[in-house]
């Protein structure tokens, strides 16, 4: 049964379906907290209290609904679009970042999400 979660930001809420990675497990066991949210152009960022190393599949330009997780930052990073440094029209990540999952739906519901918004992130038991 794959992981599951949802991240309340404001007043968004997505879900999200997590990969198995070392970052994940690292991610699941920290849950729930909170945050205040942050944005970048087309991404919401918040910092989580987990610590990773870059993982092999790592990419900086990724597909909106990514879920992903800034190590240099200790964040996660959801792009839904352009970003101050994206080329064309696309999700560039300000540096390589964890792949961990997707969000469920449009990703670009998150436009409704503002720096210093809360977050909450928690587990979803199916």
């Amino acid at each position: 049964m794959p992981k599951r979660i949802l991240i309340e930001i404001g007043k968004v809420k997505v879900f999200a379906e997590l990969k198995e990675t070392p970052t994940v497990m690292k991610l699941w066991d920290a849950l729930p907290f909170k945050a205040k949210a942050e944005t970048w152009g087309g991404e919401v960022y918040f910092r989580i209290p987990v610590s990773s190393s870059i993982e092999a599949d790592a990419k900086q330009v990724v597909s909106p609904g990514t879920v992903c997780f800034w190590t240099q930052g200790s964040c996660l990073a959801l792009p839904f679009g352009p970003t101050p440094i994206a080329e064309r029209k696309e999700c560039r990540l300000a540096d390589p970042c964890n792949i961990l999952g997707k969000l469920e739906g449009d990703p670009t519901v998150l436009r409704y999400a503002h720096s210093g918004d809360s977050v909450r992130v928690e587990a979803v038991k199916d």
